[in-house]
């Protein structure tokens, strides 16, 4: 008859539980794994399927009773955790949806909007499929896996009872949101200036000649070039999405090794 000892349940427990919390608060943070769509019993499932392969692998658990004040805030600790690895995804992404909005306004597709339920938000039909764009080719390039093996590499540089963690790192990731206006401005301006100088040839034309309105001429011309310049801009996003990646991975690991404490 197997036996099993409240020391090993206690070990058992400990190395499931708390690298659970921080992978399903990742995936309940990051734009693919936390979409509305996936059922929260898929989120549930695969977080305990990684916790359950990646557990013999991870450094030794402190010994901590999981009923207790401690175990508390070490779970809190995953959380922070996690919820911040997420939170880079949701920035990458962000971009182009950011890129979309500034495209659409100068477009006059305002108006082209529907709810987003992953947001709570209404949200433009252009930065709808710039976002469903960088999905696929984020999935394309593998950018799933190298995420989850840098969430799985963080236990070796942020073990579980690390004890506390460096607060200027959730500065460097605050900071990091600008990234969402400077990068997302960078992609929409070929498009944004273009169409903007098409607007001020457009005002002067209406001033002198005051029966071409902006509604005869201004919006059918907007829309026209903005889709063709669309057009040339989507033969090279894939370049700007690769360096988008790249650095945004760069950053969670960078992230990552300033949560660790000082000395």
């Amino acid at each position: 008859m197997v036996e099993v000892t409240f020391a090993q349940l206690q070990g058992w427990l400990v190395a499931f539980l708390w690298p659970f919390t921080r992978i399903t608060a990742f995936m309940a943070a990051s734009p693919l794994w936390g979409h509305s769509s996936v059922p929260n019993q898929a989120k549930v499932a695969l977080a305990a399927i990684i916790a359950i392969v990646i557990a013999p692998i991870l450094p030794a658990m402190p010994n901590v009773p999981i009923m207790s004040w401690a175990s508390l805030g070490i779970m809190i600790e995953q959380l922070l955790i996690g919820i911040a690895i997420g939170l880079v995804m949701h920035i990458i992404f962000a971009v182009v949806q950011a890129a979309g909005e500034f495209i659409g306004l100068q477009m006059g597709l305002a108006f082209a909007s529907f709810f987003d339920m992953s947001s709570g938000t209404n949200i433009m039909v252009l930065s709808r499929i710039l976002y469903m764009v960088t999905l696929l080719m984020f999935l394309a390039l593998n950018g799933h896996l190298m995420v989850l093996e840098t969430l799985i590499m963080s236990f070796e540089t942020l073990p579980i009872g690390i004890g506390a963690l460096n607060p200027n790192a959730f500065e460097l990731l605050a900071r990091y949101g600008g990234t969402i206006f400077a990068s997302g401005m960078l992609l929409a301006l070929p498009l944004v200036g273009s169409l903007l100088v098409i607007n001020l040839a457009l005002g002067i034309l209406n001033r002198s000649a005051p029966q071409l309105t902006v509604f005869n001429i201004g919006f059918p011309a907007s829309l026209t070039v903005g889709l063709i310049l669309l057009m040339v801009l989507m033969t090279d996003i894939g370049r700007f999405l690769q360096r988008l990646f790249s650095q945004g991975l760069a950053f969670m690991q960078s992230l990552i090794e300033t949560m660790a404490p000082l000395g």
